[in-house]
């Protein structure tokens, strides 16, 4: 394990709409040696370039691409939403990521609100963040299983609880599972992020600076 190894290189397909990407690339995992990779996608003058990575590469790409072409640029929540605002800075204005949470700042929404009051017990200065809130739903989602259980808790009666439930109900947040779907949740929810370096909640894509 101790060299760097590069993820398989996906299959492009076409997507449903008949679209086709019009450049790929790829860069060593855990590195930030992006330059490579995105001489070909920026030479294709894409209108989106879509980055699946670590905050710290995504964010290098997308300085770099910046500097030759104004796309929309997208990513997903594994990319580390808080630390990719606080890399990018004043440059992450634009940037869209896709979360599998609600905002974790918007206490309007129920879910939102008992992260809220568990973290503020836990430790009154802590910043609420998009990794937190899924992890604070991965504690909410094992302890609901315990309870199925009870005392006599087992592995095989615990994945029995959490699958043969239609849905679980977390203050309003539902996840169901069953054989074969171990994923809880199909909710995506698409953030832009803004000039005041802060998440927003939005319907459809606003298209490039």
């Amino acid at each position: 394990m101790g060299r760097h190894q590069t993820a398989p290189r996906p299959r492009l397909r076409k997507a449903r709409r008949g679209l086709a990407p019009v450049a790929a690339g790829y860069y060593q995992r855990n590195t930030t040696a992006v330059n490579t990779a995105l001489h070909s996608i920026v030479a294709a003058d894409p209108e989106a370039i879509i980055m699946i990575g670590a905050y710290a590469p995504v964010a290098k790409a997308i300085v770099f691409a910046r500097q030759e072409t104004d796309p929309v640029f997208m990513t997903v929540s594994f990319v580390g939403s808080n630390a990719l605002v606080k890399e990018l800075g004043p440059e992450a204005a634009g940037v869209y990521v896709t979360q599998v949470v609600p905002l974790p700042e918007d206490d309007s929404v129920p879910i939102v609100a008992a992260y809220h009051a568990a973290l503020e017990n836990y430790d009154a200065n802590a910043v609420p963040g998009f990794v937190s809130l899924e992890g604070y739903l991965a504690g909410r989602l094992a302890i609901t299983g315990l309870e199925m259980c009870g005392a006599d808790v087992t592995r095989d009666c615990f994945v029995r609880a959490i699958q043969g439930s239609s849905v679980i109900d977390i203050d309003g947040f539902e996840l169901s599972f069953g054989p074969g779907d171990n994923q809880g949740s199909d909710a995506i929810f698409l953030t832009e992020i803004g000039h005041d370096g802060k998440y927003h909640i939005i319907d459809e894509l606003r298209g490039s600076r």
